[in-house]
């Protein structure tokens, strides 16, 4: 029975398994984005958002808390300088996983897991064009074809008659044996 078993232990000791989501915390810091297995991503994401949050707070007590965690100097830096000011006015949910799909040799579930304020994809505004009514676009067409009927007879009037077109014959050049 799998009872008061509160996280995924991954297979692994327990020594293994605070390494490994520790490097894979620094590198989802200084890279923004990872693509890993989704056990190891939900396993991560109970790890790092904790820290994060302790990143919004910069004093020398949550900086050494932090280090604790993390054990890499320019994680850190990179966690107190750029992640907090962009997360400043975020309550939570510092993190986005994204399925991708199984592996194809062991069908492992596969995925991204991202800082949520560092994707562009998500982040981009959609400037959206303004809609006009149908019976606007109409009257431009009928403008349109309106000034092209006129113009017309005067197109059919400087088009060159069957009796003025001149065949010329291939010069040397042209003709190739």
């Amino acid at each position: 029975m799998r009872h008061r078993k509160a996280f995924n232990h991954l297979k692994r000791t327990s020594s293994h398994r605070k390494s490994m989501l520790s490097n894979m915390s620094c590198s989802l810091i200084v890279h923004k984005r990872i693509k890993t297995t989704l056990a190891k991503a939900k396993a991560l994401k109970r790890v790092v958002e904790p820290i994060i949050n302790r990143s919004k707070n910069d004093t020398t007590h949550n900086r050494r808390m932090v280090f604790r965690n993390l054990r890499q100097k320019d994680a850190v830096t990179e966690l107190f300088s750029i992640v907090a000011d962009k997360i400043a006015d975020r309550p939570g949910g510092y993190t986005r996983i994204i399925k991708l799909g199984k592996r194809l040799g062991d069908a492992a579930e596969m995925c991204f897991i991202e800082l949520v304020d560092f994707n562009e994809i998500y982040n981009v505004d959609d400037t959206k064009k303004k809609r006009t009514r149908r019976s606007k676009r109409t009257d431009k067409k009928e403008e349109v074809l309106a000034k092209a009927v006129p113009g017309s007879d005067e197109v059919a009037a400087e088009a060159p008659s069957s009796d003025e077109v001149v065949a010329e014959a291939p010069s040397s050049d042209e003709v190739v044996a």
